[in-house]
């Protein structure tokens, strides 16, 4: 057998690494709704973020997530693919109105940030193998769901939702950064701004 036969190559080599898109959509939409959690914009306008959490932050990023698959990278399938799905499902509850689900409609709310609490939780587990610019996007996201649950389930209580939008707008920065990283790495062929990788 030849040397060129017996060679390894790696998953989806060809493709473009797909991560600086997930986590620009992913940031772009979270900052656009933290600006209205946080009470900077006010959520009368809310709508205005359902377009990117749909198009950039859900189809962009839930495509991310499929290259990502076919580069063999389960962490980035596995995020990506879940952001972009969280962003569609957003999409599709801020379309409903929960005022029809009765005075208790804010449960379902609040439960549906649990949920993605504890998984965002379990995700930062394994971003502490990936880099700490990554690592900081998913810790910063596990609180911002953590204090946006608590506004939740305390019916909707506006200090600690207020409180999320700025937590959200950090992590959106942060999300911003390691895209920026990635995207500066390839074109000038080189890690211009880092990101601290795990060893």
């Amino acid at each position: 057998m030849s040397e060129t036969q017996t060679h390894h190559h790696l998953p989806g080599a060809h493709i473009a690494d797909p991560a600086p898109l997930g986590l620009a959509g992913f940031a772009l939409t979270t900052f656009v709704l933290s600006m209205v959690n946080s009470n900077i914009i006010p959520d009368t306008l809310v709508g205005g973020a359902l377009g990117a959490a749909l198009a950039y932050g859900g189809i962009a990023q839930f495509a991310a997530g499929l290259w990502e698959f076919a580069k063999g990278n389960t962490f980035g399938a596995t995020a990506f693919c879940s952001y972009g799905g969280f962003w569609i499902s957003f999409w599709w509850l801020a379309e409903k109105d929960l005022a029809n689900l009765g005075p208790d409609g804010y449960k379902v709310v609040g439960a549906y940030l649990l949920g993605w609490t504890i998984f965002t939780a379990y995700m930062t587990v394994a971003a502490m193998r990936v880099n700490l610019a990554v690592l900081a996007v998913f810790v910063l996201l596990t609180i911002t769901f953590l204090v946006l649950t608590i506004g939740w389930f305390d019916k909707v209580s506006s200090g600690w939702i207020h409180f999320g939008g700025y937590l959200g707008i950090l992590t959106a920065i942060a999300a911003w950064y390691a895209s920026f990283a990635g995207v500066t790495a390839f074109t000038w062929k080189r890690q211009v701004f880092p990101v601290y990788p795990r060893e």
